[in-house]
C-alpha cells in the first residue's frame, strides 16, 4: 500500500539511440517512441492486444548525434543537451527533434561544462548566439555523384524508380519481369542521368552515370533469367524457397552491385588507425615505410612522411584494420 502523501515510484522505461544499435533495431525503437502515455493504465501495465508499440511508453531516451536526423516523433517534448555540439548545423538539427507538436511545445535545456573553454564561451554569449545561429551554420563540402556515392547508392535509386511509380513492377516477384525497353524503365534511367548532368553541370558525368545504370540493368536481367529448379527473382526473398532476392542488405555480407543501404549513416565503414608516436629524434627521418604485402581485406595502409632528417634512415610501420 502506498504511504499517505507519497506516490509509489517506478523505474523509468529507458532506451538508447546510439551507434550500438544496429540498423534493424532503430525502426523498432522509433515505433516504440511513438507509443503515447495512457493515464488510465497503471505504470508498466500491458496494453490491449493488437495495439501498436511496446507494453509501456518510453520515459527517457539517451541519444548521440544520431537523433539529429530521421527522428520525427511528435511525442518528444524535453531535450537535455550535454555540452555544446561542435557544429551549429548539428545543434539546430538535434534540438529541432522536440516540440514538433503544435499543441505541446517543447523545451530544450543545454547543460554546459564550465571546464571547457568552448562551452564557457557559448554560455557567455548564449542570447546572441541563439539569435544569430543561422549565421554560424558551416558550409558543407559535398561532391554530388562522386564515384563512391554512385557505387553505394545508384542501385537502390534505380530499383526504387522502377518499382514504386506504378503497379507494373511493384509486386515482389515482378523484379524478374523487368524489361529494359519498357517506358517506365527507360524513364527511370533518363531521369537519373539527367539529374546527374544538371547537378554536376557536366554532360560527361551524366553519360557516365547512364553507363553505370545500363551495367546494373545488365546484371538485373542476368539475375532474372530462368534458373534450374524453377527459381524466381524477387526484390526480397520469400519463404517458398524459390524466390531469390535481387536486393541485399548492407552489412550482411560482401558488398555487391545490388547491396542497398538501410541508412545514410552507413555510407562508409569506420577505420581504426594504429599510429607509431615515437619521437623523431629516436632515429626516424626518412619517413615510415609501409609494405602492403598479404594485407587482410579492409586493411588501410598509410604512408606517413616524417620530418626531414637526413641523419637517420630507420623505418616504422603504421596500419589498421577497418
Amino acid at each position: 500500500m502506498d504511504q499517505r502523501g507519497l506516490a509509489r515510484r517506478h523505474s523509468p522505461a529507458l532506451e538508447e539511440l546510439t551507434s550500438r544499435k544496429n540498423s534493424g533495431e532503430i525502426p523498432l525503437l522509433l515505433d516504440r517512441l511513438e507509443v503515447q502515455h495512457d493515464p488510465t493504465l497503471p505504470p508498466h501495465a500491458k496494453r490491449p492486444p493488437g495495439q501498436k508499440g511496446s507494453p509501456s511508453p518510453l520515459d527517457v531516451v539517451l541519444a548521440t548525434n544520431m537523433v539529429s536526423v530521421g527522428v520525427d516523433i511528435k511525442r518528444l517534448g524535453l531535450m537535455v543537451v550535454a555540452g555544446q555540439p561542435k557544429g551549429t548545423s548539428e545543434y539546430i538539427q538535434a534540438t529541432s527533434r522536440v516540440g514538433r507538436n503544435a499543441a505541446a511545445p517543447g523545451l530544450v535545456c543545454t547543460v554546459y561544462n564550465w571546464a571547457r573553454p568552448r562551452d564557457l564561451s557559448h554560455y557567455e554569449r548564449f542570447g546572441h548566439y541563439h539569435a544569430t545561429f543561422y549565421q554560424h551554420v558551416e558550409a558543407l563540402s559535398v561532391t554530388p555523384f562522386a564515384s563512391r556515392a554512385v557505387d553505394r547508392g545508384l542501385s537502390a535509386i534505380l530499383a526504387a524508380l522502377v518499382r514504386l511509380p506504378g503497379s507494373t513492377y511493384n509486386p515482389n516477384q515482378a523484379a524478374g519481369q523487368v524489361d529494359r525497353t519498357a517506358a517506365l524503365v527507360q524513364a527511370a534511367v533518363a531521369a537519373i542521368a539527367r539529374r546527374a548532368e544538371e547537378v554536376t553541370q557536366s554532360v560527361a558525368e551524366g553519360q557516365k552515370v547512364q553507363r553505370h545504370l545500363q551495367n546494373r540493368l545488365d546484371r538485373w536481367l542476368r539475375e532474372a533469367a530462368p534458373k534450374p529448379g524453377g527459381a524466381k527473382l524477387g526484390y526480397q526473398s520469400e519463404r517458398d524457397g524459390l524466390t531469390r532476392p535481387l536486393l541485399q542488405k548492407a552489412g550482411l555480407g560482401d558488398w555487391d552491385t545490388f547491396t542497398c543501404l538501410g541508412s545514410l549513416r552507413d555510407v562508409e565503414p569506420s577505420v581504426n588507425l594504429l599510429l607509431d608516436d615515437r619521437p623523431l629524434d629516436d632515429g626516424y627521418g626518412q619517413g615510415y615505410s609501409v609494405p602492403v604485402v598479404n594485407q587482410p581485406a579492409g586493411t588501410l595502409a598509410i604512408q606517413v612522411a616524417a620530418a626531414a632528417n637526413t641523419s637517420a634512415g630507420s623505418a616504422g610501420q603504421t596500419g589498421g584494420n577497418g
